[in-house]
């Protein structure tokens, strides 16, 4: 059960479908032929969303993936997020999922916390935390490595790991840290990837 901010937010974010450009919807339409593909031959399909410091984007990136098939009815797909580095997830991104209506809590207090990231009662709560992609903690092999930011993209040309790469940037709030304009940046980027990954999930049948 998803509460009531949370699917107000799901709901507003499918009504703006259209605000997507139509040079985003073939990318989009990558990640929903890799879901299908992989249910139909291996029973599941885990996607890993990649960016430089996965600190941002990716961490969006991987909780929208993972709220748009539970919404969709789509088991087996699971979510995962790295980088080329690890750091820590920055404040600002859980802050922006918060808003939206997911429940993030700090599960330690390290510089590299972990975080409980819940969505609905009857799921297990996503984990989030700063590493790099190929982590123990994430897919080995066979997953889709879905890079949300240019620098990543052009840093790693080859995950030879992985099943499917698929190029998905999106833009960095990163650059609007420390000016009046952060909060509302932050709260603009993940709305962004949640209506995109939200499209890319309404395509499969």
């Amino acid at each position: 059960m998803i509460n009531q901010t949370l699917s107000d937010y799901i709901e507003s974010v499918v009504a703006e479908f259209d605000q997507i450009p139509e040079e985003r919807k073939p990318l989009l339409k990558q990640v929903a032929d890799f879901v299908e593909n992989s249910l139909e031959k291996e029973g599941i399909a885990n996607l890993t969303l990649i960016c430089t410091h996965n600190s941002r984007r990716s961490h969006l990136s991987q909780v929208w993936t993972q709220v748009a098939a539970y919404y969709y009815g789509i088991s087996g797909v699971f979510a995962y997020s790295g980088g080329t580095e690890a750091t820590a997830m920055f404040p600002s991104a859980g802050k922006a999922l918060s808003k939206a209506g997911l429940e993030i809590n700090k599960l330690s207090e390290e510089s590299n916390p972990v975080y409980s990231i819940k969505y609905a009662e009857n799921q297990p709560a996503i984990i989030g935390f700063s590493k790099t992609y190929d982590h123990a903690f994430n897919p080995q092999s066979g997953f889709a490595a879905v890079m949300t930011c240019t620098h990543a993209d052009e840093n790693c040309p080859v995950i030879p790991s992985a099943g499917q790469r698929i190029s998905l940037p999106f833009e960095d709030p990163k650059a609007f840290d420390g000016t009046p304009q952060q909060e509302e940046k932050y709260d603009e980027r993940c709305r962004q990837i949640a209506r995109e990954l939200f499209y890319a999930f309404s395509l499969i049948r």
